[in-house]
């Protein structure tokens, strides 16, 4: 029991309440992500064209939001924008649902994408907010745990949801929400800082001060970040859609094995992702990215060319502490580089690779596997995620650690 409550006092309340909402919104993300495909393809009686389209609305529509939730969250706050995506989600959720009109599902999705955006880039700013700088990739690190934690549990809730009725797989998703939204509004604190919130009071009669602008030439350093783990996240697009097509070329039983090893990534997320993070703070950040990057490109080979599910497990260890090398120290790498007034809005550019991946991944991953081949197309990606590691190497190197920290407006027992 003491090294539970050991634990548990490392880290301030609020930080705990983020990891169990995390856990709630990461479950309902991965119950949907599955059937939802499905729902739809069900409810057009069959239209394989139009269910992907409206399933691709959410995430472009999430990409151009994002360009804007970011400053908001600068200027509006963290709680009123983590508060607004939740409710946006508790209602398009309950939504999904009931509607039967095709082109009410769509606006919906659409809503859906841009409520979505709204959330992370204020959930990253507010770590960086409150979490010391030495602390920040651990707390990163655990929220990457009940990440996949979520992602473990999710699908299994949502199968057994969809079996009884589909329209219970929203229905669950639209409860959790709601208890997450409680949680933020009654236990967690605003925590964009003093020093911001004071340039966007009203002054006498001058009203509100301008936001200041993030201009390209100003922030060079945070777009080349954003354009340096483009591989990385590409290569999260092409497991979840080409990966399992290129396992169905050598593997019988390729559903089994794919599902095999996602469940063999979470299940080491979950028990070492804190560990790996505390042990690669003793290194320097650059060299800690350089690894794990390099890391991820042994695995995509291993995806490549492995013919026997013992290779392919061996290569999901290493893309597993590669991406647990990687991720948190990335992210820690932004808050280090972020000013504070713009720290929702770098959250908000970095992540922008993500949507991006994941909204034309699918199709370039179609052309590069149709003409190219499982094992070559992977391979081309291992070359990727070889330049992304030098590249990220050398501009951390020139760049985050050459950034004085900037002084938090809140320190939380940590």
């Amino acid at each position: 029991m003491n090294w539970m409550l050991t634990i548990y006092r490392r880290y301030d309340a609020a930080i705990w309440i983020r990891a169990i909402g995390s856990v709630l919104n990461t479950m309902s993300s991965f119950m949907l992500r599955p059937f939802l495909a499905l729902y739809l393809y069900d409810k057009l009686q069959g239209d394989l064209l139009v269910t992907t389209l409206i399933v691709a609305l959410q995430p472009a529509s999430s990409m151009i939001a994002s360009l804007y939730a970011g400053g908001l969250s600068d200027r509006y706050g963290r709680k009123p924008l983590m508060l607004g995506s939740l409710c946006i989600a508790v209602l398009t959720y309950v939504g999904f649902a009931f509607v039967e009109s095709l082109l009410l599902f769509a606006i919906l999705s659409v809503i859906n994408g841009i409520g979505s955006s709204l959330f992370a880039p204020a959930a990253s700013a507010q770590i960086a907010d409150i979490v010391p700088e030495e602390k920040r990739a651990e707390v990163f690190a655990l929220m990457h745990t009940c990440f996949n934690i979520g992602v473990a549990i999710g699908p299994a809730i949502g199968v057994l949801m969809y079996k009884m009725n589909p329209s219970y797989v929203f229905l669950f998703s639209a409860a959790t929400m709601t208890i997450f939204a409680l949680l933020i509004l009654t236990k967690i604190p605003e925590t964009l800082p003093e020093e911001v919130r004071e340039k966007t009071r009203s002054n006498g009669t001058q009203g509100k001060q301008p936001m200041p602008k993030l201009r390209f030439r100003e922030h060079k350093m945070l777009w080349w970040m954003t354009l340096g783990i483009l591989p990385f996240t590409f290569m999260y697009s092409q497991v979840e859609i080409i990966l399992p097509q290129h396992l169905k070329t050598n593997f019988t039983n390729y559903v089994e094995t794919f599902a095999l090893l996602m469940t063999f990534n979470g299940i080491l997320v979950m028990c070492f992702q804190i560990l790996t993070a505390r042990l690669a703070e003793k290194y320097p950040m650059q060299r800690v990215v350089l690894y794990g990057l390099l890391l991820c490109s042994v695995t995509a080979l291993g995806y490549g060319w492995s013919g026997s599910l013992a290779l392919l497990l061996l290569s999901e260890l290493i893309f597993t502490f590669g991406e647990m090398l990687f991720m948190p120290q990335s992210q820690k790498a932004i808050a280090t580089l972020a000013p504070v007034e713009f720290r929702a809005r770098y959250f908000a550019i970095y992540g922008l690779n993500w949507n991006l991946t994941r909204t034309l991944g699918p199709f370039i991953g179609a052309f590069g596997f149709g003409h190219l081949g499982g094992s070559y197309w992977f391979t081309l990606i291992a070359v990727l995620l070889v330049l992304s590691a030098l590249f990220m190497h050398r501009l951390i190197s020139r760049s985050v650690l050459g950034t004085p920290s900037k002084p938090n407006a809140l320190k939380l027992n940590i």
